[in-house]
């Protein structure tokens, strides 16, 4: 039995566009499904494998590119929005980092109000997260 380098290439396209529907990986197994479906077709012309699998990861990594200028930008996380009270660890000097705990961790934290401190132990409300450092503010503060 004579496996050409086309069949190859045609059935790993295959394979892989199928698996995009049982693992979610944002297309990305989608488009290098569709390149090596390409470079299956291709390969006729191309006989040389090593030109094959450069064509095949030019066209995987362009495709994959191209895809994400198409994508919804992706929103905070909703598990980051529904929890929005976080307790301070150290004091938050102004314009200052401290830390507090949050979800069960520890984090860097800085106060929205860049003129108040906020004591150790207080309850605190995050407001966004940039990166790892959660914008706090305290708990008085919406109170009053």
């Amino acid at each position: 039995m004579f496996i050409t380098y086309t069949l190859v290439w045609l059935i790993a396209g295959a394979v892989l566009c199928l698996l995009e529907l049982f693992l979610p990986t944002a297309f990305v197994a989608f488009m290098m499904g569709i390149s090596a479906l390409i470079v299956g077709l291709v390969s006729v012309l191309i006989p040389q494998l090593s030109l094959q699998i450069i064509l095949w990861l030019g066209l995987s990594t362009s495709f994959v590119l191209l895809s994400r200028r198409f994508m919804p930008k992706a929103k905070q996380s909703r598990k980051f929005q529904d929890a929005v009270f976080a307790e301070t660890l150290t004091a938050i000097a102004p314009g200052k980092e401290g830390r507090v705990i949050y979800e069960g961790n520890s984090w860097r934290a800085r106060c929205e109000d860049r003129d108040n401190a906020i004591a150790p132990y207080e309850k605190v409300y995050v407001v966004r997260r940039e990166g790892t450092l959660l914008i706090v503010i305290p708990e008085n503060v919406l109170d009053s």
